[in-house]
């Protein structure tokens, strides 16, 4: 039994690591080669170096699927990368984040008397 847990473990320690594909955010529009090689996953210097010189040229851009337009980024390397790639400084806030930021609105008061109060005058 101790063994079979032992290979167990030994094969998830293998496989974890290669099934970790997303990179660390960072902001396409913004970073430098050097921080864009280093997070995203199957970028290297020189793709790193081409998203900086398509930025460049044709401004910043608009969404990740932009990157498709540069030679040697395929549909599969963005889709390892997207959860990675941000446009902006910041994530967009979601719609469960933004309820809980934004105060509740309050009730507006009707001027009409309450039934009960109405029929027995």
């Amino acid at each position: 039994m101790h063994k079979l847990l032992s290979r167990i473990a030994l094969a998830l320690a293998v496989a974890l690591p290669a099934m970790s594909f997303a990179g660390t955010p960072v902001n396409i529009n913004k970073a430098d080669a050097a921080t864009i090689a280093k997070s995203l996953d199957g970028i290297g210097q020189s793709k790193a170096d081409a998203i900086v010189a398509w930025r460049d040229t044709n401004g910043p851009f608009k969404s990740a699927d932009d990157l498709t337009q540069i030679k040697g980024i395929g549909k599969s390397t963005l889709e390892r990368n997207r959860a990675s790639i941000l446009l902006a400084d910041t994530a967009p806030a979601t719609d469960a984040a933004a309820k809980t930021d934004t105060p509740a609105k309050k009730a507006k008061r009707s001027n009409k008397k309450p039934a009960t109060a109405a029929a027995g005058e």
